[in-house]
């Protein structure tokens, strides 16, 4: 039998990481809406070559989602235990975990059965599927946040934007059709979800003020980390890279500089 050779080559592992490096340098642009505005850009924490997430509006953010958004939107490729990452003490996380119940089996006797949460499910979600949800939200289905930063152009800017973009004076010579919202930011600017923020929709813990302004940026900053929870770590590992590549140069030249010296 052939064994895979685990060991990848170092010219290759470094291509990795400073690739790595690289994508993490790539901070979201500002766009223009489709005949709307151009998104604010903002200086968001994670940005940068040594942007990290901000714990406390991680923090915040979980709690918007878990207080607002999670009765509607699911959080599928984010696992309970991941919390741990932004803060979260490991009894916590067990404690949040188990007010969810989840599927498991079969068991000894062949059957399905309900249990506890676990650290190391993944987010529960709202409804058990799709029909069920659009049954739940007059047709339309609530996509999941897992990736909303990176699927839309303008990442966190436009999702900030949106969370703030609802407006009740409409443009003269609009027509907003029934059941729908006006949002300035949202392409065609009718949404059918309504506007999930208020001034006050939560009561921050940590005794925040609780804008609206403030809630959007604490729930995008939240899915800005569910959507890459390696951002810091790939980072780190990308200034490692560089820093070798400079010290590994210059001992490089050093030699080189040697060498021809002594033929010389």
């Amino acid at each position: 039998m052939m064994m895979t050779n685990i060991f990848t080559p170092r010219k290759t592992l470094i291509a990795i990481a400073a690739a790595g490096m690289l994508s993490g340098l790539a901070a979201p642009v500002a766009l223009a809406s489709e005949g709307g505005p151009a998104l604010q850009k903002h200086d968001w924490s994670f940005n940068g070559v040594f942007g990290t997430y901000d714990r406390g509006a991680l923090k915040r953010g979980f709690q918007i989602y878990s207080e607002v958004c999670a009765s509607c939107h699911s959080l599928k490729l984010v696992a309970y235990r991941n919390l741990q990452d932004i803060g979260f003490t490991e009894d916590a996380v067990k404690e949040l975990a188990a007010e969810f119940e989840v599927t498991d089996g079969p068991n000894d006797e062949g059957d399905m059965y309900s249990r506890p949460a676990r650290p190391s499910d993944r987010f529960v979600p709202p409804y058990a599927n799709e029909q069920a949800s659009r049954a739940n939200n007059a047709g339309a289905f609530p996509p999941d946040l897992s990736l909303m930063v990176k699927a839309r152009k303008g990442g966190p800017d436009y999702l900030y934007g949106l969370l703030i973009g609802y407006k009740e004076d409409l443009p003269e010579g609009f027509e907003l059709a029934d059941g729908m919202n006006y949002n300035e930011v949202f392409p065609g600017h009718q949404i059918a979800m309504g506007p999930p923020l208020y001034d006050e929709t939560v009561e921050y813990e940590d005794g925040t003020p609780a804008t609206l302004e403030q809630h959007a940026k604490d729930i995008t900053t939240f899915l800005a980390w569910a959507a890459s929870p390696e951002m810091e770590a790939r980072k780190k590992l990308g200034i490692k890279v560089l820093l070798f590549l400079f010290v590994w140069t210059g001992m490089l030249y050093a030699l080189k500089r040697k060498i021809w010296a002594k033929l010389h």
